[in-house]
This record gives structure tokens, sequence and C-alpha cells, in this order.
């Protein structure tokens, strides 16, 4: 098969694509032949070698962990699924990597909607379920005010939606030039930085009782002071949350049960028009160093996806 891959680590220049041995289906398992693969933080970090992770994978090794495509194998002990289906999801996590491939094997799926084209599709797996862990850690329901702090990302865009979908109301910040994306969003766009709390305030007249950050950025002692809680305070990106009485929440790479739900949400809410998952561009596979590259880069609005090279591919922004 056809795979993006590097052999060393270092710059987006590293990748390639060429041949490399089909994977299979074991059980609890599905092999789809991958029309779109996303780009996530998880796969920069890998192929820099900058992850703690970087040791334990062997090379080559296939970047990517989210991918939507069509079902062509199924593993033992799998039901509710066929050869022919349209599904979409993410791979092993202890595989850390694998679908931007002609084939991938994914470890959890939900069928494809039809209002969900195959670049969101194929872009959403993990954003969806780590905002979802992160939404139901906190208890987001109706009426809750919600501020998410970086919602403008891959992982904040599917957050502010899916936390309206429950009926919070949700601030989100971002960038000056990530305003108008905010607002497109239906969050009440702030920009982030020193003084958010007092923004907060100007422009909310009410009480924040929850705050996500998924940005990683140094604001939990901001978060906390708009909340007037810690353990009203969840992030997904600062490791120095604990010390702070913060939660931490590291999604479907940190070990935690496995309570997958989000995929479902997701697909349910795309076919009423209440989801979209937001996208920054798309590339076909053999275009992988140049997407690497621009997703390493600001403002991040969206997520990046890579089109298999049978798919015809369009740019897309959100």
């Amino acid at each position: 098969m056809f795979a993006v891959q590097f052999d060393r680590f270092g710059p987006p220049e590293v990748l390639s694509v060429g041949p490399f041995p089909e994977p299979h289906a074991g059980p609890g398992e599905v092999r789809v032949r991958v029309e779109a693969a996303g780009i996530s933080p998880v796969d920069l970090a890998l192929r820099a070698g900058g992850s703690p992770s970087s040791e334990k994978i062997a090379l080559p090794h296939i970047p990517g962990v989210d991918a939507a495509g069509v079902v062509d194998e199924v593993g033992p002990g799998v039901t509710g699924v066929a050869v022919g289906d349209e599904v979409f999801g993410a791979v092993d996590v202890a595989r850390l990597g694998g679908a931007s491939a002609e084939f991938a094997v994914l470890a959890f799926w939900t069928a494809k909607p039809s209002s969900m084209s195959w670049e969101e599709a194929g872009a959403g797996g993990t954003s969806i379920e780590t905002a979802t862990r992160a939404l139901d850690l906190l208890g987001v329901r109706e009426g809750t005010t919600l501020l998410i702090d970086g919602a403008a990302g891959g992982v904040g865009g599917v957050a502010v939606q899916l936390a309206i979908a429950r009926g919070a109301r949700v601030i989100g910040t971002g960038g000056p030039e990530s305003q108008d994306f905010i607002s497109r969003l239906a969050a009440i766009p702030v920009p982030y930085g020193p003084g958010l709390p007092e923004r907060v305030r100007a422009l909310h007249d009410g009480r924040v009782g929850l705050a996500l950050d998924v940005a990683g950025a140094g604001s939990l002692p901001e978060l906390i002071a708009i909340t007037g809680s810690a353990a009203s305070v969840v992030t997904i990106a600062d490791f120095t949350g604990p010390g702070l009485g913060v939660r931490l929440s590291l999604g479907d790479f940190g070990g935690e049960p496995n309570g997958r739900h989000g995929l479902a949400v997701a697909a349910a809410l795309s076919e009423e028009g209440r989801f979209r998952l937001p996208l920054r561009e798309v590339f076909p596979m053999a275009e992988a160093a140049r997407a690497h590259a621009l997703a390493a880069r600001g403002p991040r609005q969206g997520k990046i996806a890579l089109t298999a090279p049978h798919v015809l591919t369009t740019t897309a922004l959100a």
C-alpha cells in the first residue's frame, strides 16, 4: 500500500509517500480504505522527535491517528459493522499513528453521516472524543456558562459546538485574527492574554461557572480567578494543572478508561445541522510535508486534513 511516512525525526521535509506493508484488523478492530486522515499535534511532535513517545515508535513510521474511510476488513469479535460501510474514528492509541495511508486499522469508530464530508470525518476522531471527555468531566449541561481558552483550535472549535448542543453558553478565547471565526461557531469571542478576567467580566454580566483550557498557554490562574475555583477548571494541555488543583484530562492519549461516545453524538448533530468539523485546509497525501508545516503555524483555526490519492480534493476553509 502507499503511505505517508518518515524514517528519521526532523522537520516536515522528512515526510515522504511510498510503499509500506499493509496492516490488518485484529480483534475488536476494523480496517478501512482511507478517504481522508487528520493531522493532530501528536503527529507533529512525534515526527519532530520532540515527544516522550518518539522513542516508542519503530521507524519508518506512518503518522496520523484520525481517519475516515470504507470498511474493507472486519476483525474478530466486531459486530454492527460490515465491509462496505462508511465510518470515521481513530487508531489504537498504542500505535501512535498509521492513519495517513491507503489502509488504516481503527480501534474505535462510528458510521459517517452523509452530512459530513470525508475531509471533516477524517480529521475529527480524537478531537471529538477529547472534547467530549473534557465536557463530561466538567459536567457541562443546559444552563452552564463555559469559558473555553483556545476556542479556535482543532479541539476548541469542536468543544464549542458540543457544549452549545448541550445547552451551554460559551465564551471562547482566541487571538485577534480568530475573533470572527469563534463568533461563527456561535460562541462569544474574547481576546486571550493578560487581563482576561477583566475582559470576561466586561462582556458577561453573570457568573462563568466552568472553564476548559485547550491551549496550554499558562492561563490556569486566570481561569481559576474567573470561575472562582480550581475544581471548576479542566485542562487538556497544561501539565502544571494538578499542582494548582485543576483536573487534567488527557483524552484518548492518557490511558483513561474507555467511555467513548462523542463520535456518535457528533454524527447525529451533523445530521441535524448542528455540528461541523472546522477545516482550516485540505491537502493530498502527496503534500503531507506542506500540510505538517502549515499545521505548526498559526493562526490555528480548525483542523487540517489529508486526502488519499484516489480522492478528488478541494481546499476548505472554515
